[in-house]
């Protein structure tokens, strides 16, 4: 691995230049090595960060890539890690009009890490110093507690999924003061939710009309507000009263509860486990917004690369070249999901919406298919709300707001179904459906969605650990929960218990019709819904050894 040739490095300033003009924005400092194939693969399961902390798993995962390269050889086009200063690695066999495409590639990543809210917790320290300095501490506990240190590894990493990413988010404040009141924030976030337990239209309409009134009053709009809010709501203000006098509730999720309030980790023995715990733990966190953001981030540079790359006279001679890897790159699949084409046309669709004002409530109101084609308010902020997107929104904001009726149409969209002919007893594939609900489903099922668990202390009773796991239509996957909370009853020091849901029966679909008995039997659709029955239950892990009971 070294750094690209100054040929390649002026080529790269060259696109830097051509990018911050077309409105991109990123710090100067960047590093581009060359690497080989045997390298990513040695890179990749570290999350490409060269200075990750040893861990077996790695190996594992490296003798695992080389084995499918011999037999499926292949050359990724570049890779990019958020940084500081940014890192990108690249193959060293691209010719120059090749790396222009790449590197506004690269720039559109490094654009979107740097100005996506979701990395916020990100910007402000140099991950792979860090990840350099957690090494070689674990190394040198390694050397002294041996395979307990990898134990320890083994255990956090099972649960680093339910690591506080949002609560992370939340401690970092970027509003002017004097936009905010705690007054305010106790009213929207506990008052009604907590207290009121409101329906999210009302809970709507309340921040509504707080704008409106900003808008209307400007510094008195605030007074306004809470002035309809004391004769809606009288007991609000002793409650607001009361709250100022306790301390703030401090949110853990379950890896720094067990360091907190784990005897067997707190015991001055044990102590250097929890430096081990928090190594997963801000790793964990760091990664979360890159999953939370793939089809966005993706989109976002690929959307870039195509613009910049076309505008750029270095590209001369080579455009059949840079369409033929480009479609590669950028084709939308009949089945599945292409996070680099879905982002990328996305982000077209939301530059047109701006461009002729439809994203607005006028052009919304309109139910005629002509009216919505032709509409047309020539308000030209087509790249201003690309850009507000991409400094707000996560993957599910995208879709949920910007996937309509008109992007499937345009782009030909629909969900695919699988179903068994039992005469030839292949596999047939066939359009289950076009609309708008079906396919947003299937993107949301793509997404990355961690269970909801949180601690009941009420509940755990006895130096029992409670751990609530809030049912949101998916169960936990069966076959983890032993180990899982093997490991967790070990850092914790006692018994464990996990209440969850699981599936009590499986209905068999009613057929749509009665067939005649001479009629072929029916083709069975693969993915046809019957109607599943659950029930909780609570998992007990206690001695090492796991038990089940329904509640």
């Amino acid at each position: 691995m070294e750094l690209i040739d100054q040929h390649s490095k002026k080529i790269m300033e060259g696109c830097k230049k051509r990018a911050r003009d077309a409105g991109l924005s990123f710090r100067d400092e960047s590093l581009e090595y060359i690497v080989t194939n045997r390298d990513l693969l040695e890179l990749s399961p570290k999350g490409m960060i060269p200075t990750l902390y040893d861990y077996w798993v790695h190996d594992v995962e490296v003798l695992k890539e080389k084995g499918k390269y011999e037999l499926y050889p292949g050359n990724p086009y570049e890779t990019v890690i958020n940084t500081r200063p940014a890192i990108s690695y690249y193959n060293d066999n691209n010719p120059d009009w090749l790396n222009v495409m790449i590197f506004y590639h690269v720039i559109g990543h490094i654009d979107f890490f740097q100005n996506n809210l979701y990395f916020q917790h990100t910007w402000d320290y140099d991950f792979t110093g860090e990840a350099l300095s957690d090494k070689r501490m674990i190394a040198k506990l390694r050397s002294e507690y041996g395979r307990w240190v990898d134990y320890v590894i083994e255990f956090s990493r099972s649960i680093d999924n339910l690591a506080g990413y949002f609560d992370e988010l939340t401690r970092i404040d970027y509003q002017p003061k004097s936009t905010r009141t705690k007054k305010l924030d106790y009213y929207f976030d506990v008052f009604l939710q907590r207290e009121k337990k409101v329906h999210i239209t009302e809970y709507i309409k309340d921040i509504e009309k707080y704008n409106k009134y900003i808008k209307i009053y400007g510094n008195l709009g605030e007074q306004t507000f809470f002035s309809e809010i004391d004769q809606k709501y009288p007991e609000f203000q002793s409650l607001y009263n009361k709250s100022l006098t306790k301390k703030p509730e401090k949110r853990l999720d379950l890896i720094q509860y067990l360091m907190e309030n784990s005897d067997f980790l707190n015991k001055e023995d044990n102590k250097w486990m929890q430096s081990v715990m928090q190594v997963i733990r801000k790793t964990s966190i760091f990664f979360q917004p890159q999953i939370r953001t793939k089809i966005m981030n993706e989109g976002w540079a690929s959307y870039w690369h195509e613009i910049l790359f076309l505008q750029d006279d270095r590209i001369s001679g080579h455009e059949v070249d840079f369409a033929r890897v480009n479609a590669y790159v950028t084709s939308l699949p009949r089945m599945g999901m292409n996070p680099y084409a879905l982002g990328m046309r996305l982000f077209y669709h939301i530059e047109d919406l701006g461009d002729r004002g439809k994203h607005s409530y006028t052009f919304q109101k309109l139910l005629d298919e002509y009216e919505r084609k032709k509409f047309d308010a020539k308000q030209a902020k087509g790249k201003d709300l690309v850009f507000e997107v991409r400094k707000n929104f996560s993957d599910f904001l995208f879709i949920n707001t910007f996937v309509d009726q008109d992007f499937m149409k345009n782009n030909d969209l629909f969900v695919a179904g699988r179903r068994l002919d039992q005469q030839r007893m292949v596999w047939e594939y066939y359009v289950k459906s076009r609309k708008l609900k079906d396919y947003k489903e299937m993107l949301f099922d793509s997404l990355y969605h961690p269970p909801h668990i949180e601690i009941d202390s009420e509940k755990g009773k006895d130096q029992y650990l409670y751990l609530v796991h809030h049912f949101e239509g998916k169960p936990l996957i069966t076959e983890y929960i032993l180990n899982t909370l093997l490991g967790i009853e070990y850092l914790w020091g006692g018994p464990v218990q996990l209440e969850t849901s699981e599936v009590v029966s499986v209905g068999i679909p009613r057929p749509a019709r009665i067939l005649p008995s001479l009629t072929p039997p029916p083709q069975q659709d693969e993915e046809s819904a019957p109607e599943i029955t659950w029930q909780r239950v609570v998992y007990t892990m206690e001695k090492r050894k796991l038990s089940k009971k329904v509640v």
